[in-house]
């Protein structure tokens, strides 16, 4: 069995999916061309996005994408896939409204 929400969805699944987004195939594919490399980047950018404000004033526990919920996680993938296909103008647009929300 596995991660259930309080309706009964199991996201196991979807948390498995952005942990690879995140993790492993961002990082992998980020060269000097994007904004930024390293996976606590792209989870700052994704769940930013998902927020539309800093995640940590949302989130407190670690690791955050254990508090999302479905969909939320669902969010955080459509804009992680969205950023490895785009590449670095759309990791570089996510990253500008990051940093955005960041500066208020």
């Amino acid at each position: 069995m596995g991660q259930q929400t309080l309706d009964g969805t199991d996201i196991t699944v979807l948390r498995e999916r952005y942990q690879t987004l995140v993790d492993e195939e961002l990082p992998a594919a980020a060269d000097d061309d994007w904004p930024v490399q390293d996976d606590h980047c792209f989870a700052r950018i994704v769940l930013d996005s998902v927020f539309e404000d800093r995640w940590d004033t949302h989130i407190t526990e670690r690791p955050a994408y254990r508090s999302l919920s479905a969909e939320q996680l669902s969010r955080a993938i459509a804009v992680a896939e969205e950023t490895l296909a785009g590449g670095p103008p759309v990791a570089s647009a996510y990253n500008d409204a990051s940093l955005r929300y960041r500066e208020s």
